[in-house]
């Protein structure tokens, strides 16, 4: 893969970073929305690829990017196909630290030290060229304001940040409320990025992801006065899948 393109997490990570403050919006969201990002971009990259609810290596050769590399390798290591909603919920310590650190390695963004309360030492990360930033928020604008299908890749930048809840960041407001809605609705455009987005808010939601099962036999065709069906959840675009509440998935956020 080579680095004239920049990744989804990278572009997630700047479409996430505030120019006036050089904060994060959605902080702890985003560090599932970046570990997301990395499944759809290896997806692109023919490196993985959906299996219903799972995540299956079908290529395991390199892409050249070290940090979507080591995810492909953990991938790999499992030996069978993972739920993307495990693989999402699993920690992720620094993986948002990492980003912002290649980004200021490329420039794209520099570091300004701060204090919190005047003791805390801070670091937020400032935006060195806001071109770059306003390119990947005038794809979005685009596909909203048209109704166009844009490309898997638009599209799956906006179902992730719809999972993350950057919808109020880029779209505040009563005003921002139908671009908030249009956005929700491009998740429909890119089957891997709609799986990873679902994933996301189940584990934002502290919902386990189950299989999917064939529907439920209807009552006068051979079903049990008391059987019970499997409840349904149903999803934004998408073909319903049915879930099961389980322990809340713990993600832990990475460095600030």
């Amino acid at each position: 893969m080579g680095r004239s393109r920049r990744t989804i997490p990278e572009e997630l990570l700047l479409l996430a970073l505030d120019p006036a403050t050089g904060t994060t919006a959605q902080p702890q969201s985003l560090d599932l929305g970046l570990a997301g990002a990395q499944l759809v971009e290896l997806a692109l990259a023919g490196r993985i690829a959906p299996d219903g609810d799972r995540i299956a290596v079908v290529m395991p050769r390199p892409t050249g990017d070290p940090t979507l590399d080591s995810a492909l390798e953990l991938l790999r290591r499992r030996g069978s196909p993972v739920r993307a909603v495990h693989w999402i919920g699993g920690p992720r310590l620094g993986l948002r630290q990492t980003y912002l650190t290649h980004l200021e390695r490329c420039g794209m963004v520099h570091a300004v030290a701060g204090q919190m309360c005047g003791v805390l030492p801070t670091t937020r990360y400032q935006a060195t060229d806001t071109a770059i930033s306003r390119e990947i928020r005038a794809r979005l604008d685009s596909a909203i304001r048209t109704g166009v299908p844009p490309d898997p890749r638009t599209a799956a930048l906006a179902a992730l940040a719809h999972a993350v809840g950057l919808g109020k960041h880029l779209y505040p407001g009563n005003e921002g409320r139908s671009s908030r809605s249009r956005l929700r609705d491009l998740i429909r455009h890119d089957p891997m990025g709609g799986l990873v987005a679902h994933a996301v808010m189940d584990v934002q939601n502290g919902v386990a992801a189950q299989p999917r099962r064939a529907p439920a036999t209807a009552a006068g065709n051979g079903a049990g006065p008391g059987r019970r069906t499997a409840s349904v959840r149903a999803s934004v675009g998408s073909a319903e899948q049915p879930v099961a509440h389980g322990a809340a998935l713990m993600a832990r956020a990475g460095a600030s």
